[in-house]
Order: structure tokens, then sequence, then C-alpha cells
């Protein structure tokens, strides 16, 4: 389970009941004002008021990641002063920093003695806070934009860091990085990479997806063989079991250019055989390997927000930590060689019998004459609202089946996923039943649609 952790000086966007996220910075509370029973949560300055709170971790997000974000959202005046206060602060922070790095910044300060205003969730005075021309944003995700190792038994989490509080950069590791594989996934990821400073080779079975990165600075491959040859770190990210064997095992490939020393992640969504298989042709070389199969889309991939979830040689996973920060927003350790595929299958088991449930729901609103859209605005409101429910719905309604996840990538999955039940003797019925649609909406000639056309498995 991961921890949040935030630190004193943080800068945040934090929100305060109904109100639009603000831009605020976490100091500490007076000593003799007590922290709400019952709550996790950090004391927020906001900039451009006098105003102090309280505010829960899960209404935190972190300031620099989501400043355009958010600053599309809100644009009243107010709004503007309050973010140009921020860029005041950190042109002054930045200075300080280069003129006095080996100085206390706090000798000689004085404490100001100026009454707090303390804002509740529940106090009418939020002016500051509020301008006619914002509106409220739906719930926020937890913030966790520093790096942080916590222990939990064999589980280990490195958390998505911003190495530093005055831009938010990470710094890149001195490591030569490879990709292989430029699809949904992989692009977004590698461009995380470059625009995160690190030192990138690229190879992709299709040439001509590499000419885009190639402009943004990385450096081609010719074989997968040749990556691993020249790089440190070599990731992979391909469509399935057998895709990932070819690319190790193949003409050319990963396990001809592997020496000692050299990384190898596997980050495809593959059954565990295929990972203990490449696992021990890796290291038989004396490479080390490192499976991180990610959870998400292609547009959190895209926004550097996937969930990394690894498990093999832990000090390849320490010596990712950089290129994890930039991809994904928080990343988990599993222990030995083979975790890592066993959860991601599960988790994309739940998430894709899941579409299908709704897809389902969809069908029989509208064949029992209730409207399609009041469904989902129901279903928004209540305990399973969530963006992925919302945004797969409304590509369903509005016809709009551009793959973020491929509906072909997600049967595999749960396929995957049922030969895993059966090997351990467990069932899954509802994987099962769930599959089945899934393949009757590629006899539809979904693949390569997103995994919200298993709607089209219903209607035809």
């Amino acid at each position: 389970m991961a921890t949040v952790h935030l630190r004193i000086g943080d800068l945040v966007w934090g929100k305060l009941g109904r109100y639009p996220p603000w831009p605020g910075k976490v100091v500490s509370p007076p000593k003799d004002l007590k922290k709400p029973r019952g709550k996790k949560c950090h004391f927020v300055k906001f900039f451009g008021t006098e105003d102090h709170a309280w505010i829960k971790v899960e209404q935190l997000k972190p300031y620099h990641p989501h400043k355009e974000e958010m600053i599309k959202i809100n644009k009243g005046k107010r709004f503007q002063q309050a973010v140009d206060a921020v860029e005041d602060f950190l042109k002054k922070a930045k200075g300080k920093e280069q003129n006095s790095e080996s100085k206390g910044d706090s000798k000689g300060k004085k404490t100001s003695t100026k009454p707090l205003k303390i804002l509740e969730e529940d106090d009418e005075d939020l002016s500051a806070l509020k301008d006619p021309s914002e509106k409220p944003v739906s719930s926020l995700e937890p913030i966790s934009k520093r790096l942080k190792i916590i222990e939990e038994d064999t589980i280990t989490s490195i958390q998505a860091a911003d190495s530093t509080a005055i831009n938010g950069s990470i710094i890149p590791t001195d490591k030569r990085i490879g990709f292989l594989g430029l699809g949904l996934m992989g692009s977004g990821v590698v461009s995380n990479l470059l625009k995160m400073g690190h030192v990138v080779t690229v190879w992709n079975r299709t040439a001509e997806k590499c000419d885009l990165f190639i402009q943004e600075g990385a450096r081609l491959g010719r074989t997968p063989a040749e990556v691993v040859s020249m790089c440190d770190i070599t990731f992979s990210c391909v469509s399935d079991p057998k895709a990932a064997r070819d690319l190790v095992l193949g003409p050319s490939g990963v396990l001809q250019g592997i020496r000692p020393g050299k990384c190898y992640v596997e980050m495809s969504t593959v059954d565990p055989e295929t990972i203990t298989e490449l696992s021990q042709v890796i290291t038989s070389r004396g490479g080390r390997f490192l499976e991180a199969p990610v959870a998400g889309s292609q547009q959190l991939s895209n926004d550097g927000m996937l969930v990394i979830v690894a498990a093999g040689d832990r000090t390849v996973y320490e010596d990712c930590s950089s290129c994890f920060q930039a991809m994904g927003k928080t990343s988990f350790f599993l222990g030995e060689a083979g975790h890592a595929a066993r959860m991601m299958l599960i988790l994309n088991m739940v998430q894709g019998s899941f579409m299908a449930t709704i897809a389902e729901g969809l069908t029989l609103a509208q064949a029992t004459g209730q409207s399609q859209q009041t469904f989902l605005d129901i279903l928004c409101q209540g305990q399973m609202a969530s963006t992925f429910v919302d945004q797969k719905c409304q590509n369903i309604l509005q016809g709009n089946f551009k793959p973020d996840y491929y509906l072909k990538h997600i049967q595999k999955d749960l396929r995957l996923a049922i030969s895993m039940g059966d090997t351990a003797n467990h069932p899954t019925p509802m994987a099962a039943a769930a599959n089945e649609v899934y393949k009757r909406a590629k006899a539809l000639d979904q693949s390569d649609n997103d995994m919200s056309a298993v709607y089209r498995a219903y209607i035809h």
C-alpha cells in the first residue's frame, strides 16, 4: 500500500470544500493549533491571500506537474494573481539557493507575530478562493511527489518525486537508457524520459515510429541487440508473450547484446512463465533482470502518471528510480520475478471485467427505455464514480473508440489471468464471462479499437 508523503515547504494545489484548487505552500502550523482529529491533512498557506487551512491529503496535488492543468481550469483574476505570487516566490527562492547554499536560511529571521486566518471546510468566508469565472473540479488524486521508499513486509513503494522544490525537475540518471517498442504505452514513456533529460536510444519494429523521438533528441538503434550493447539499462514494452520472447531470443535480439552487468527491464504485460524464462536467459549471460509492467493507458503514459509494478533484481529497481519518476506517479517493488506479472494480470482482469459490465449496463438501459446519459450521470455521482468510468462511458455515447488501451490487449490479459487461475486451481468465472464478450467484439473487428468498444458486442 502506497503511503502519502509531503514535506514542509512543498508547493501544492489545495482544494477546500466546494471551491476550486488554489496554489499554496505546506507550512508548519502554530504550536497552539491542533491538527483535526481523524484526518490525514497538512497545514497550507495560500498564495495571494493571508489564508491558512488544514487540507486533507486527498485534496492536495503537487504544484509543478499540475500547473498547466489548473491554469486551464481556473481563469479568474484573483487566481492569476495567486499564480503570479507563486512564480515570484520561486524566483526569490532560486536566487537564495544560488547565493547562499552553504548558509542557514533560518539564521537571523524573525518569526511573524501576525495572527493567522484559519479557514475551515464549512467556512462561509472563502471569497478569496472563489471567483465567478472559476468552476469546481472533480476529486483529486493523492499527492506523492517527493521521493520516498516505504517498506511494508516485502513490498516497497517508490513514489514519484520532484527532486527539487524549486523547479519540480527530476535529476536523470547518468546511465544510458535503451527503449524497445514505441506503441501506445511505450511512446509516452520515451517522450517523458527525454523531457526529463535522460539519454535514450530507441528501436521499433516499424522504424518510422522512431523518427519523432530522434527529432526530440533520442538516438537510433538498428537492432535490439545493438540497443542493449550501447546502453546500461534497456526497457522493452511490446504487445504479448510471443513478442516479448521474440525480442529477446530472436535474430539480433536482446540476448545477443547482453553482457555482465547489463540491465534488462521487461515492461510488457505477460504471463509469469514468460517472465521466468526471460529472467533465466538474461541472468545466464550475466545480465540483471527486472519486470516492470505498468497500469494505465495511453493518456496516462503521455501524462507521466503510470503506476509501475516491479519485481526481480532490487538493485535494478533502484537504478531505474529516475526513469520511474519520469514515467509514473508511483511504483511498487513486489519481490521475486513473476510477482509483478501476476499482480498486473489480476489488475487488468478486474479492469476488463468492469469495462464489460459497464457496457452491459449501458445497453440494458437502452433496451429498457432508460436514458444512457442519465445512467452515466447517476453512476458518476455514486460510489463507483471515477475518471475511468466517465471517460469510457463518454467514449461509448459519442461513438469514439480511438484506442487508449487496445481491446485485443485487454482480452489477452483476461485470457492470461484465466490461465493463471487454472494453474492455481482458482475459479475465475466473472473473468471467463467477460473474456467471451471481448472475443465476440474481436470477431466484430474491434481488436484495434479501445477496450470500450466491447460495447459493440452487445448491440450486434
